[in-house]
């Protein structure tokens, strides 16, 4: 018998949608595509914030047949985030700045760049935290601490209290959303679209910087006179 095209269409999974990643894997799902958005460098380019706010809308509405659980959601995200950051720090950790270098990704090389920077700029602490924020850098940062020998009890602290902060707080934002508004799932799609375009701002601003960095002249040497 011939394969359904229907069938195989619901099969395919776009992993660049929250939607479509949330209803072929579920609330488990969540925990092996944050696992690979912190801990693995091809990661970087997973939808993690919005797979978060998602999933906390998904847990108070049902669309197109899926209906998460709460619990099981905060569960598998905090579990996702947390080991896949430790794991990043050790690849960082034996494989050292060359593992970063080697990337022919644009993205992941400012990455590293930037991670490097907030790690200088405010310290272990504070930069963990925050970098836990911002799209590629909270991919790129893990390995990087490790290969900047941040000590491990450092980051493994700080790590923790950033990934919970962010799992924890994207997903009840979702879910307090969902809460809030009588038919939500009707203005699903616009918000997940609103949720991506918020997501990608600190990318964008980072380019922009880059770009008028190298735009900037070099400063000219002090000219001799004459004689």
């Amino acid at each position: 018998m011939a394969p359904d095209p229907t069938a195989l269409m619901n099969l395919a999974v776009n992993p660049l949608s929250a939607n479509s990643l949330l209803a072929a894997f579920g609330a488990f799902g969540i925990l092996f595509i944050l696992f690979a958005e912190t801990g693995l460098l091809v990661g970087f380019f997973l939808p993690g914030d919005s797979l978060l706010f998602t999933a906390g809308l998904l847990c108070t509405v049902s669309k197109n047949g899926v209906h998460l659980n709460l619990g099981e959601v905060l569960v598998c995200a905090v579990a996702g985030a947390l080991i896949g950051a430790q794991v990043g720090y050790l690849i960082g950790q034996k494989g050292g700045r060359p593992l970063l270098a080697r990337s022919r990704n644009k993205h992941v090389r400012m990455g590293a760049a930037r991670a490097e920077e907030i790690l200088g700029k405010y310290g272990h602490a504070k930069a963990i935290v925050i970098g836990r924020f911002i799209p590629v850098v909270r991919t790129v940062l893990n390995p990087m601490a490790g290969a900047l020998n941040v000590p491990v009890r450092t980051f493994t602290l700080w790590q923790i209290v950033g990934g919970v902060l962010w799992t924890v707080g994207v997903t009840l934002a979702g879910y307090g959303l969902g809460n809030t508004i009588p038919n939500i799932d009707t203005y699903l799609l616009p918000i997940i679209a609103l949720i991506v375009v918020v997501s990608v701002i600190p990318i964008a601003l980072e380019i922009l910087r880059n770009r008028r960095a190298g735009a900037t002249p070099a400063p000219e040497g002090p000219v001799e006179s004459g004689k």
